[in-house]
């Protein structure tokens, strides 16, 4: 099987696999939209990369708040960023003393779901009351060494399954050594997640606060109202 068509079977495998927690998830969110809540994303490593996705993208939601430190990101250290991740406390520290509101709901990106850093965010969120969304991959996850006694999906009210492998390359399919499939993965899930809210939200009448591509004519224009709207609720959008 040629890579193209491994990419195409992975992710209808994905949208079926996670048929109904898409739906619940889209329920949640639209009671975020519905009470001008925050969508709080996050992640380490690669898996920023899926956090890029979900904030100040054209065609995304305005209402997201990127849980974000620059010692998880490789490109800030390489080595530094998978300690980072390994580190209790971290979490607490990027969280900030008040970190979510009553009507926010969290979604963290991980696809092993193992490493203090992610654990730590679900349980902050789940003892402040709000949801948790594990977007993550329950093989990786259970065959990962054990580094917080639990594993992200566990501590989650929901969780969408990314079904990545261990070890993440899906190239070639008999042997993988490259083409890791966790971030066409982890993007693919919360554009499912985007369709499935602005389904929802035409069916009850909710507009919801989408941006627009500032590269297009009257793009500034339009994203005018979110920016105001937001900015004093996600500083980043500075």
């Amino acid at each position: 099987m040629g890579y193209a068509a491994t990419v195409h079977e992975h992710l209808q495998r994905v949208e079926e696999a996670n048929a109904e927690a898409v739906r619940e998830v889209v329920g949640l969110l639209l009671e975020v939209v519905r009470a001008d809540g925050l969508i709080h994303t996050a992640g380490a490593g690669h898996s920023l990369a899926a956090v890029a996705e979900t904030f100040y993208r054209a065609g995304g939601l305005a209402n997201v708040r990127p849980i974000y430190h620059p010692e998880l990101l490789p490109m800030h250290g390489a080595r530094a960023s998978t300690t980072a991740e390994r580190r209790s406390g971290l979490a607490a520290e990027t969280l900030g003393e008040k970190p979510f509101g009553p009507d926010d709901l969290l979604i963290v990106f991980s696809t092993s779901g193992v490493n203090p850093y992610p654990v730590e965010l679900a349980k902050a969120a789940v003892a402040a009351g709000r949801p948790v969304v594990a977007v993550t991959s329950r093989e990786a996850s259970a065959a990962a060494p054990s580094r917080s006694g639990t594993t992200l999906a566990a501590e989650s009210t929901v969780v969408l399954d990314n079904l990545v492998r261990v070890g993440d390359a899906s190239y070639p399919a008999d042997s993988p050594a490259t083409a890791p499939l966790s971030s066409l993965a982890n993007g693919f899930l919360w554009n499912l997640l985007l369709v499935g809210l602005h389904d929802a939200a035409t069916k009850a009448d909710i507009q919801l606060p989408l941006w627009r591509s500032a590269n297009m004519v009257g793009g500034d224009e339009a994203n005018k109202g979110l920016m105001t709207r937001y900015q004093p609720l996600v500083p980043v959008l500075e």
